[in-house]
């Protein structure tokens, strides 16, 4: 198989019920590109038949293929793993949900185009859009989270924990090596490396269905702040080697 345009990773734990609908909605979109494609499923550990519906889908989806971990392991360390062994130009992860459709992607080539390496959606940007709304609570505590990350690692990016977000091969490959976040602060992490890396970051509003059976509870807002902390402190120390 030729080198694909784009590779689409999906980290899964646990979704063998949401991850049908997913794939089809991605396989009825991707079929009627231009551009070549793979799907890449990385499994973390489910408990569930994940892995087993994967392999269902495989002769119904074209270039569908599955990583299959048998431990859990951490968003962040399956998205990192996905993105090193994917082999498209253009590598993008989404969430098993669909919380974000793959029909976003192609409002992100004309970015592609302008030069920029990372493009990532955002649910608080101008244009963006969220059915329904999040609850009070979380919405304030995303905000707050937020007003955190920006001065203290990444100013000026409005929603750096979207699961909706694409990156080059160059720059995936220059930068996943080095994270060492392994669960929710993965994103954060990603993005500062860009950002210290000399990478262009292009915030794009989405289309965000927020889904209540999500698997994100309230001590992952805490996670991340503290995760920030530690990848600020690992800047600082030179701990990636990027100086």
């Amino acid at each position: 198989m030729a080198r694909p345009f784009l590779s689409v990773i999906i980290p899964a734990y646990n979704e063998a019920k949401r991850l049908p609908l997913t794939l089809i909605d991605i396989d009825k979109h991707l079929e009627d590109q231009e551009y070549s494609y793979e799907i890449l499923v990385v499994n973390d550990g489910s408990t569930d038949e994940t892995a087993e519906i994967v392999n269902r889908f495989m002769p119904l989806v074209e270039n569908l293929k599955l990583i299959d971990n048998k431990e859990n392991k951490g968003k962040g360390a399956v998205v990192r793993q996905g993105m090193l062994l994917a082999k498209g130009t253009w590598r993008l992860f989404m969430d098993a949900d669909n919380s974000t459709s793959i029909v976003e992607f192609n409002k992100m080539i004309p970015y592609f185009k302008d030069g920029y390496e990372v493009v990532i959606g955002s649910r608080d940007v101008r244009g963006a859009r969220m059915l329904p709304p999040q609850i009070f609570y979380k919405r304030w505590l995303g905000d707050l989270g937020n007003l955190f990350i920006q001065a203290l690692l990444l100013p000026g990016i409005w929603d750096t924990q979207c699961g909706f977000k694409c990156f080059s091969d160059e720059a995936a490959e220059k930068f996943f090596h080095l994270t060492k976040i392994n669960r929710w602060g993965f994103d954060a992490e990603a993005l500062a490396l860009a950002k210290e890396l000399g990478y262009k970051i292009k915030e794009m509003p989405v289309f965000w269905v927020n889904d209540p059976r999500t698997h994100v509870r309230l001590s992952a807002y805490l996670q991340v702040l503290w995760e920030v902390v530690k990848v600020r402190w690992w800047l600082l120390g030179n701990s990636y080697g990027l100086k």
